[in-house]
């Protein structure tokens, strides 16, 4: 198995996740979204599964700094925007071949680690 986690180092659920793949020895890919965004083509796969809207971290320091909360956006800039700063992400974003999960998702991640 390997598991690719999109994020950032500061934020305390990326740790977590990587530490939860870690104490189970999986293979871990840490994509660190300051050093390099994700790609609109990675983006645009948990778009599909879980709307763009369940991307957005509106609790973010990010989101209130921009005025974000009272943006009236198109998902084609919002979408836009998540590429160009990273930190709006609900974090870590995670990939298992086609399974997906955004946030702390550790019930679904040992379902696959157990398989």
């Amino acid at each position: 198995m390997d598991v690719q986690v999109f994020g950032v180092k500061k934020s305390a659920e990326t740790r977590k996740a990587l530490r939860f793949f870690s104490e189970r020895r999986v293979k871990v890919h840490f994509v660190d979204l300051k050093e390099r965004p994700a790609a609109p083509g990675e983006l645009k796969r948990f778009v599909q599964k879980f709307g763009l809207r369940a991307l957005i971290d509106e609790n973010s320091a990010g989101y209130s700094e921009l005025g974000l909360q009272h943006a009236r956006l198109s998902d084609t800039r919002w979408f836009e925007l998540l590429g160009e700063e990273p930190l709006l992400l609900r974090m870590p974003l995670v990939r298992n071949g086609n399974l997906l999960t955004i946030g702390l998702a550790e019930d679904e991640w040992r379902k696959w680690t157990i398989k």
